[in-house]
C-alpha cells in the first residue's frame, strides 16, 4: 500500500494538510495554556469560594432562616445546600474543571474533597462547617468554556476552509499540467492534439501557448519529413525501373551470377524504398472496424506458411472486438515476419490471450534473442543490432518501428520481452471497449 501519493494533487494536498495539522495543534496547544487553562482555574477557585462561603453562612444561620436561604442561593447562584446525613457512595464522573474545583475546595477547607454524583446534571461537595456535615452541589453545565471552545471551532473551520480553497488553486494547475503531459504523449506520437486553452493565469496561459506553438511547429516538421521521404523514395523508383529494364535487355553471354547479384541488389533497394513510403505516410489512427482475432491469426499463420514459415498456432475461445483492422495486420504480419527471419529456423509461436477489456496477442521466436539494454532501441527506425540476429540475413531496421507507429497511432502497448528458455517475445496490448 503506497502511503505517500504520486500525483501532483495528492502530494500538495497532503502537505497542506499536514501543516494545517500541526497548525491546528500548535493553535489548540495556545489557547489551551494561555486561555483554557487560566479560566479554568479561575472558574474553579470562584465556584469554591461560593461554596465554602455558603456553607459557612448556612452553618451560622438560626435552622428557621436556612430554608430562604437555601431558595435565595438556588434562585441566584444556582446552587443547592442540605445537611448531609447520609453521605453520597458515587464519585461523580470527570468532567472539565472537575479536578480543579476538587483541587481549590481542599485548598480553602483544609479537607479532602471529592465531588460526588447525585442527580442527574448535578455535583455535590461534601464537607464539614460549623459542626455540621454539609453537602452543596451545583450544575456541572454551568462551568463549562464553551466560548474558548467555540473560538477553537472558528479557528479550525478558518484553517479547513483556508485547506479546501488551496486544494481547488492547486486543482487548477495540476489538472492543467495534466492535459499539457497528455497533449505531450499525443504529440510524441505524431498526432496533433487538440489545441490547450490559453486562459487562466498569466504563466500557465505563457505555458499553454508555447505548447500549441511547439505542437504546430512538430507537425510541420513531420510533414516536411513525410513529404521529403515520399518524394525521395518515388523518385528512386524511376532509375530503378530503367534498370530493371537495362538488366533485361543485357545480351545472353553476360555473366549469369553478377546479373542476380545485380537483380538482388535492385530488389534490396525497392524494397528498402517500399519501407520508406511506408513510413513516410504518416501513420495515423485507423477507424474501428470489428476484428475477429482468430480468424485473423489464422490468415496470418496459413500465409507465413505458404511462404516457408513453420507457425505454431491453435485458435482458442471466441474473441471479436472493434479496432483498426488494417493497421492491426500491418503490425502483426511486421512481428511475424521479424520472429521468421531472426528465429534461426525454428518454429514460431502465436499466442492470443482475450478478457473483457483487455487483448494480448504474443509471437514467440527461438532466436538469439536481443540485448535487454537494446529492448527499446530496436524500434527506432535503421536501428541494427551491432551482431545481426541471424548471420545469414538482416531487414533494413524499418519493420519494428512502423510496428511500433502504428501501436501508437491506435494507443496499443507493443513490446519487446526475452523469452524463458532462449528467444524473443513481442507482446501486443490491446484495450477495448466492447
Amino acid at each position: 500500500m503506497r502511503l505517500w501519493p504520486a500525483s501532483l494533487f495528492g502530494r500538495t494536498a497532503a502537505v497542506l494538510g499536514l501543516a494545517f495539522l500541526a497548525f491546528q495543534i500548535a493553535a489548540l496547544a495556545l489557547v489551551a495554556f494561555t486561555i483554557l487553562k487560566p479560566m479554568a482555574l479561575r472558574s474553579a477557585d470562584d465556584l469554591a469560594a461560593l461554596m465554602v462561603l455558603s456553607a459557612q453562612t448556612w452553618a451560622e444561620l438560626p435552622p428557621e432562616t436556612r430554608p430562604a436561604f437555601e431558595r435565595e442561593l438556588a434562585q441566584h447562584h444556582h446552587l443547592l445546600i442540605q445537611n448531609a446525613d447520609t453521605p453520597l457512595a458515587t464519585r461523580a464522573d470527570n468532567f472539565l474543571n472537575s479536578h480543579y474545583i476538587e483541587a481549590a475546595l481542599t485548598r480553602r477547607t483544609g479537607q479532602d474533597i471529592v465531588l460526588k454524583a447525585g442527580a442527574p446534571g448535578w455535583a455535590w461537595a461534601e464537607m464539614r462547617m460549623g459542626g455540621h456535615d454539609i453537602r452543596i452541589g451545583f450544575e456541572r453545565d454551568r462551568y463549562g468554556v464553551q466560548s474558548p471552545l467555540a473560538a477553537v471551532g472558528l479557528v479550525s473551520l478558518g484553517a479547513l476552509l483556508t485547506w479546501i480553497t488551496a486544494l481547488i488553486v492547486v486543482r487548477r494547475i495540476s489538472r492543467t499540467l495534466a492535459r499539457l503531459a497528455s497533449a505531450a504523449g499525443e504529440v510524441g506520437q505524431g498526432q496533433m492534439p487538440q489545441p490547450l486553452p490559453e486562459s487562466g493565469a498569466t504563466e500557465l496561459a505563457r505555458l499553454s501557448r508555447a505548447f500549441n506553438r511547439m505542437a504546430n511547429e512538430v507537425q510541420a516538421l513531420l510533414a516536411n519529413r513525410t513529404t521529403l521521404l515520399a518524394g525521395i523514395s518515388h523518385d528512386l523508383r524511376t532509375p530503378i525501373a530503367r534498370m530493371r529494364l537495362a538488366l533485361a535487355m543485357l545480351p545472353q553471354e553476360a555473366d549469369p551470377q553478377l546479373m542476380r547479384q545485380i537483380e538482388h541488389d535492385l530488389e534490396e533497394m525497392n524494397r528498402l524504398i517500399g519501407g520508406f513510403l511506408e513510413l513516410s505516410r504518416g501513420l495515423q489512427a485507423e477507424p474501428p472496424s470489428r476484428v475477429d482475432f482468430n480468424a485473423l491469426l489464422t490468415a496470418l499463420a496459413d500465409d507465413a506458411g505458404r511462404s516457408g514459415g513453420q507457425i505454431e498456432w491453435r485458435p482458442g475461445a471466441v474473441c471479436v472486438a472493434e479496432v483498426g483492422a488494417q493497421s492491426l495486420q500491418r503490425v502483426l504480419s511486421n512481428l511475424i515476419e521479424n520472429a521468421l527471419r531472426y528465429g534461426e529456423n525454428r518454429p514460431v509461436t502465436l499466442a492470443c490471450r482475450c478478457s473483457e477489456r483487455l487483448i494480448e496477442i504474443d509471437i514467440l521466436d527461438r532466436g538469439s534473442g536481443i540485448p535487454s539494454d537494446q529492448l527499446e532501441a530496436v524500434f527506432q527506425p535503421f536501428y541494427r543490432l551491432e551482431s545481426s540476429r541471424s548471420k545469414a540475413t538482416g531487414g533494413s531496421g524499418l519493420g519494428l518501428a512502423i510496428a511500433q507507429q502504428l501501436a501508437q497511432a491506435n494507443h496499443w502497448q507493443l513490446s519487446l520481452l526475452p523469452r524463458d528458455g532462449g528467444g524473443l517475445i513481442a507482446r501486443l496490448e490491446i484495450t477495448v471497449n466492447r
